[in-house]
């Protein structure tokens, strides 16, 4: 009889090692189809933005022991989530921190509070004991937080701190809470760009400490009112100003920090009318939104800094300088932090496509993302497994670019002014030999920047529009408030404008969504020594059913291919990577899924392309609101391999064998 217990105890040690080696580098337990591979950067001694994925909440602290500053960062995102380790083996106020160490799983509304220089760790309701040992294994109830589901009813940010609020020696509970019901989020312009909702509402809520029973009070107040910042208050109480007294400093859902000065005494709080932090620079913002600081004495010079979590997963510190000016005190510009490079990553919503920009005989990769900038990561070496650089802001004659909504740009409204949502291709759109940028974004407005270097040295002018000969007016989502220049290009947003020469004419077509929704064909043709698009046509239909934008089969009827059916927010977002995926010689599409599904190419005639729709790659889920697929031939074979921007800013690569 064969022995089997041995090699099967063997197997299961073995599963459980790669479990946590994956685990602890921040990746996931082995899936069922493990096929995707975060992107390394391949280059020792390079050091890169610190950062998790969508949505970083921080939570300084010594967590090693060794007398100085680390990082825990807690991140929700898909699919790079966990609590995770930044460890300062530097020193010093501003080290270069280690790689991510995942440590837990990731942990909603968690907020640490600094009590007698401790750090004390709570969520809605409750306290974690023993936190750096046990994390979330050993609850302590604190309050009911369903009592403020009473109270509002589109809760985003619940967050919980102590603070002894009046002095008497006790610990009490400050909660921010961020009420959309006003806001509303979606598609509330007039035909003037104005915004006829209410604001997001950001409160300060009291929770006090009465012989040992907490009780709901009422929100705090300041200048006579209810605090209400816009969204996200994240709360801090200390004495920042080092006048003996605990102020206030609030984020908010955008960028900014009010200040909420103490104008009673420790015992008897009194708070002024808010006002933004300022320094010689202006108003100090942070660099996207969804801010999230907390107060700690970081660099432990006797006053209270603020670290301070950004939406796409950076920490900055933000320096309490010691001094105060018009009874406020001064702060530095925030400065984001570092950490040894270990795997590529842009922002969020990485927006990658392949090319060699620099002409130098491989390909890098020029990214957009969710805070509207573009990047260059260059290929350093042209290998299959290439070693990468930092990624370096794109500029238009001599401007980093930045494509913002402001204040109506976004169709869910001006609580996102500071997101772009650049989306792109690169090709030769001028065909003067030299590859441009073509770019779509939140506004759904379709630019091109013209390459006005030369051949291995790109630079890149203004945005010009794309142009288009209509017939008659020029069409755009029937949603949009405002109008569209005439032969312009108007469409939905966050979708990839496709440069690509589909009827292999020598002329740049544009392949993309239309207004409505439908995968279209631009076809180029030249007029009086002018390149030009025709609109649209739709040309490109099903053959295995119609299916709706998140890829899912709907009904048996075949027709023109439409990848969203939806309106307003829910419109657009659909990413696209053309290319000859199966090796058959044509063009098969690859679109944006759970990872990345494909629409096969089974025949085509100039006036029809008939796609059959094959499903996601893989199980494996890498989207939380979108992926986005770039074709890559690093490997020199016939078939190209898959490169895919997830929405925690990563890259992860399939190879196509």
């Amino acid at each position: 009889m064969i022995n089997i217990s041995r090699p099967l105890a063997l197997l299961s040690t073995c599963l459980v090692l790669l479990y946590i080696a994956k685990t602890r580098s921040g990746g996931s337990a082995v899936q069922k189809t493990p096929r995707f591979e975060r992107l390394p950067y391949n280059n020792p001694g390079l050091q890169v933005d610190l950062g998790v994925g969508l949505w970083a909440s921080p939570l300084p602290m010594d967590y090693d022991g060794d007398g100085d500053m680390d990082l825990l960062v807690s991140c929700n995102d898909v699919p790079f989530n966990g609590l995770f380790f930044f460890e300062n083996t530097g020193g010093g106020p501003f080290p270069v921190f280690e790689p991510p160490v995942r440590v837990s799983d990731p942990i909603r509304h968690i907020q640490v509070s600094y009590v007698d220089g401790e750090p004390r760790f709570l969520e809605p309701g409750k306290e974690f004991l023993d936190f750096k040992k046990e994390f979330t294994q050993r609850p302590d109830s604190l309050f009911d937080s369903k009592a403020f589901d009473k109270l509002h009813n589109k809760i985003r940010f619940n967050q919980w701190k102590y603070v002894d609020y009046e002095n008497d020696g006790d610990l009490d509970i400050v909660v921010g809470i961020q009420d959309g019901e006003d806001y509303g989020w979606d598609n509330a312009f007039n035909d003037k760009g104005e915004w006829t909702n209410g604001p997001l509402h950001g409160y300060v809520y009291l929770i006090e400490n009465v012989n040992g029973t907490y009780r709901l009070r009422d929100k705090i107040e300041a200048g006579g009112a209810p605090i209400d910042v816009y969204g996200a208050p994240s709360p801090n109480f200390g004495d920042f100003d080092n006048d003996g007294d605990l102020d206030i400093v609030c984020g908010e859902f955008l960028d900014r920090f009010t200040w909420f000065e103490n104008i009673g005494t420790r015992e008897r709080p009194k708070y002024a009318k808010g006002r933004f932090l300022k320094n010689s620079k202006g108003i100090i913002k942070m660099d996207l939104e969804m801010i999230l600081p907390v107060s700690v004495d970081w660099d432990k010079d006797g006053d209270i800094d603020l670290i301070v979590g950004d939406e796409d997963g950076r920490v900055a510190w933000v320096e309490n300088t010691g001094r105060t000016e018009d009874h406020m005190p001064v702060f530095n510009t925030p400065r984001y932090f570092k950490q040894k490079a270990e795997h590529v990553k842009f922002g969020a919503l990485v927006s990658p496509f392949s090319t060699d920009w620099d002409d130098d005989g491989d390909e890098d990769l020029i990214c957009g993302n969710s805070a509207g900038y573009i990047a260059l990561i260059e290929n350093l070496d042209g290998g299959t497994t290439p070693k990468w650089a930092a990624p370096q802001l794109l500029k238009s004659n001599g401007e980093t670019i930045r494509i913002q909504a402001g204040e109506n740009g976004s169709i869910q409204g001006p609580c996102e002014a500071k997101w772009g949502y650049t989306t792109l291709s690169v090709e030769d759109w001028d065909n003067d030999g030299l590859k441009d940028l073509i770019v779509n974004s939140i506004w759904g407005k379709v630019i091109w920047y013209k390459n006005i270097g030369k051949k291995g040295e790109p630079r890149l002018g203004q945005p010009q529009p794309i142009v288009v000969q209509w017939n008659g007016e020029t069409p755009k989502p029937e949603w949009y408030w405002w109008t569209p220049e005439p032969n312009t290009l108007a469409t939905q947003w966050r979708t990839t404008p496709t440069a690509i020469d589909w009827n292999q004419d020598g002329l740049m077509d544009l392949v993309m969504l239309d207004q409505e929704g439908y995968l279209s064909f631009y076809e180029r043709y030249r007029e009086n020594q002018r390149l030009l698009l025709k609109p649209g046509k739709r040309i490109f239909h099903t053959v295995n059913g119609t299916y709706d934008r998140k890829n899912n089969f709907v009904n048996s009827s075949n027709g023109p291919l439409r990848l969203n059916e939806k309106k307003y927010g829910s419109s657009g977002r659909r990413k696209l990577a053309f290319g000859d995926w199966d090796g058959d010689g044509d063009i098969d599409i690859l679109v944006n899924g759970i990872n990345a599904a494909l629409w096969e190419n089974v025949g085509q005639t100039p006036n029809q392309v008939k796609l059959k729709f094959n499903g996601n790659l893989s199980d494996t889920k890498l989207a939380g609101h979108s992926t986005d697929p770039t074709l890559v031939h690093w490997n020199k074979t016939q078939k190209p391999d898959l490169l895919l921007g997830a929405e925690d800013g990563y890259l992860y690569y399939w190879k196509n064998d």
